[in-house]
């Protein structure tokens, strides 16, 4: 499998642990797999490989359709390392509940940081550390997170020898719980930025950071956010192990009600039914900060005016430029790199762009099966309560997006939908305490999580002066 640009497809093709150590393409793009397999007539074997032997070893399938360049039975061993009962809590990794009438609820949150992302990031630190050691290098990995991927990313990473990493997040703009997570761990490899900024802010820092290419070359710059291919494809394997663990047979289909913010989470939903995965329907679910959801109605983007992300109560989708909507409008013009690299690289600057006179909008739905909608702080409130009064059942502000959305879109769908739960409640209690009326008691394993020490840089919104850190610190490591 060979990987191209979504900006360029004339670059030279790259290999998959190449894409892995460099996570964006040198023209400013996004690595893409040149095609993507076709496994419908397999779904028998995937689901048989889970059933028998197992989460990891769905992954390690999946991980082979895309992965030349590691021998399978490394990539079988990788997987085993990354999905533990130990890390996720049961030997299922991933389970499924009946939640209300056609609606369930995908369990992808039970990792150490209890958020989705673990599920990448555990098998990301695990390809990063056997990579690194084949090739004997270091990395520096620069990430932004809005809430959630800081601390799967750190946690994954914390204590390797041969990785460092520096997280930017938007100040004063995650929870006391989310902060707490990244800011108590006290590494030597960990560094936290707070930017004065937003979430986007951070993911602009990143990559301008990663377009300095003499910079990145000398400091080993590497990328966990979901510009990172390898995150999505890790994100490919939990809708096949729901689907299978919803649907009896491999026909029916099914939908899939997505809260996001940078959109990786959706797009491993598109690459699945890409795949041949009997998907109806990815419903995106968006918070205030709802240019997707605009987009899918209308066709046309647009931040012009914007002010950077509003901040809501469900604050790791408080992103108004989301990085892997790039990877998506590749898809969508059928390969047109010129085209990509002008609506990324220019328009999206001056403000956005419009495809609604585009016929191939005409195709988001016969071709990628995409609905939308969106949710406010009060809706989250509502169906927090609502769930927890009439289902027994407490979910965090971001499901709560994904659930009213869903609900919105029932009279409009066939299929059973299965939201997706993107974190627990114990990482919101301010919002929780307003929908219930109170805070059910912390989790023993992050129990006094937001008592201790600090460990965090205050930093300006400026590129210079996170690579001036980098420099600087990575220094240090080496002496």
């Amino acid at each position: 499998m060979d990987y191209i640009s979504t900006r360029d497809t004339n670059l030279q093709a790259a290999k998959f642990t190449d894409i892995l150590m460099s996570g964006l393409a040198p023209d400013g793009g996004l690595y893409l797999p040149a095609e993507y397999p076709d496994v419908s007539e397999d779904l028998a074997s995937l689901r048989e490989t889970l059933n028998t032997k197992g989460y990891a070893a769905l992954v390690a399938e999946i991980l082979k359709l895309y992965i030349d360049d590691i021998p399978h039975e490394d990539l079988e061993a990788i997987a085993e390392r990354a999905y533990t009962a130990e890390a996720f809590g049961s030997e299922e990794i991933v389970s499924v509940d009946k939640f209300d009438e056609r609606l369930y609820l995908g369990h992808i949150s039970e990792g150490p940081t209890a958020a989705f992302k673990d599920m990448a990031m555990q098998l990301l630190g695990e390809l990063f550390e056997y990579e690194l050691t084949r090739r004997g290098a270091k990395l520096n990995i620069l990430g932004a997170t809005s809430g959630d991927t800081g601390s799967s990313a750190e946690y994954a990473m914390r204590g390797r020898d041969n990785i460092n990493v520096f997280m930017l997040t938007p100040a004063g703009r995650m929870t006391p719980f989310q902060q707490a997570q990244m800011y108590s761990l006290d590494e030597e490899n960990i560094y936290n930025i707070a930017i004065d900024g937003t979430f986007d802010d951070c993911q602009d820092i990143v990559k301008a950071v990663h377009g300095d290419a003499a910079f990145k070359a000398e400091y080993s710059i590497g990328a966990v956010n979901s510009i990172n291919f390898a995150r999505i494809l890790a994100q490919v394997a939990y809708y096949f192990a729901l689907y299978f663990r919803t649907v009896e047979d491999n026909e029916t289909e099914i939908s899939f009600a997505v809260p996001t913010g940078n959109f990786g989470n959706a797009y491993a939903g598109i690459v699945a039914r890409l795949m041949g995965l009997p998907i109806d329907q990815i419903i995106i679910a968006n918070n205030e900060n709802d240019g997707l959801d605009k987009f899918f109605n209308t066709g046309y983007f647009h931040t012009k005016g914007l002010g950077g992300a509003q901040k809501t109560s469900s604050p790791s989708m408080d992103i108004v430029k989301p990085s892997n909507f790039e990877r998506f409008i590749y898809d969508l013009l059928d390969g047109e790199p010129g085209r990509v690299a002008d609506i990324f690289g220019e328009q999206l600057k001056e403000g956005g762009f419009n495809l609604s006179e585009d016929t191939k909008m005409l195709d988001i739905i016969p071709e990628f099966g995409i609905a939308s909608g969106s949710s406010t702080h009060a809706d989250r409130i509502n169906q927090i309560r609502r769930a927890h009064e009439e289902l027994d059942t407490l979910i965090d502000p971001h499901t709560a997006d994904g659930v009213k959305v869903a609900r919105d879109w029932l009279e409009n769908i066939d299929t059973e939908i299965i939201v997706l739960e993107t974190a627990l409640p114990v990482k919101f209690s301010e919002t929780i305490t307003e929908a219930i009326g109170s805070f059910p008691a912390t989790p023993v394993r992050f129990a006094g999580i937001e008592d201790g020490e600090r460990h965090v840089v205050d930093m300006d919104n400026n590129a210079e002066d996170v690579k001036r850190f980098i420099s600087e610190h990575a220094a240090e490591k080496e002496n």
